[in-house]
């Protein structure tokens, strides 16, 4: 059995104010907006229960309110829809059990660090994920969950990589990789953005963490970075060495909903895979495009 203390906490970063998607973010958190017919962080928080993973913490921002209401009791709403004899299931996975989504709030944006290190208090001295919602990650199992199994072999920091074209690679971080036993990747370094040409793996990092307590004490005292911000890549990097690092390659597909083309991806992509409504979308496309 596994010595390893076991993921109960997930962090999951949701300040951001979501310009690339104005007007439609004005009031409406990017987070909430629909991949189909479920907001985008319902997936992250699915894919984190999977996971086994019991508490949620939401680190905030000015105008996230509605972030946190769309997974309180709709008394009104559930009230009306039982009375007229709906069906109150499709309500479930927006439910909590009381005290298992904590909220924080980053009242300054200083990075994905910051962001994180702003959630020290709750997650004190436990192992904990980090999931990116931007990142719609599409797999069985999920993400977190491929991740936890392998954290129960290994322990330490792991981070989940995907696969990329080479020259893809500079768009993204990188890990500079060590021994690979199936899944497993040893992590030697991370390379942010590495020129083409000289990347020193195809395997970029995707939003995924899971990370020791330890990094809080690293992000303490962790000057600025790239962008003027407190980076997470710098204290991950920090902790090679001193810890074990591995990444995890995810056997599934990522989606960058952080983009419009990535967020129109996956809503189609999803939508073809519905048993009640795959067929009609793709007879819709093919109308479209004239196939």
């Amino acid at each position: 059995m596994s010595n390893n203390r076991r993921i109960r906490k997930a962090v999951f970063p949701v300040a951001g104010l979501g310009t690339r998607f104005l007007p439609a973010t004005k009031a409406v958190p990017k987070e909430l907006l629909p991949i189909v017919d479920r907001p985008l962080i319902q997936y992250a928080i699915d894919e984190a229960r999977e996971a086994g993973i019991e508490e949620m913490i939401f680190v905030t921002g000015r105008g996230k309110t509605a972030l946190v209401e769309n997974f309180d009791t709709a008394f009104e709403l559930e009230t009306t829809m039982r009375d007229r004899g709906k069906d109150l299931s499709v309500l479930d996975p927006t439910h909590f059990t009381p005290g298992n989504l904590i909220t924080v709030r980053q009242q300054v944006p200083m990075g994905l660090g910051h962001a994180i290190w702003c959630a020290r208090a709750i997650v004190g001295d436990e192992p904990f994920a980090v999931l990116l919602p931007d990142e719609l990650m599409v797999g069985e199992p999920g993400c977190m969950a491929q991740m936890v199994e392998a954290y129960e072999e290994v322990g330490g920091n792991l981070i989940s990589v995907l696969e990329v074209p080479e020259e893809n690679v500079s768009s993204y971080g990188v890990i500079d990789p060590g021994e690979t036993t199936g899944a497993l990747t040893e992590v030697r370094g991370l390379v942010e953005k590495p020129p083409r040409g000289q990347a020193p793996s195809n395997k970029i990092v995707s939003g995924r963490y899971i990370l020791q307590s330890e990094v809080m004490r690293t992000l303490e005292t962790q000057g600025k970075g790239a962008g003027g911000e407190i980076q997470l890549t710098d204290a991950m990097a920090k902790m090679i060495g001193n810890q074990p690092f591995n990444a995890v390659t995810f056997q599934g597909r990522r989606f960058d909903c952080g983009s419009k083309i990535g967020f129109i991806e996956a809503t189609i992509a999803l939508a073809l895979e519905r048993e009640d409504m795959g067929a009609d979308v793709r007879r819709v496309l093919k109308e479209m495009l004239g196939d």
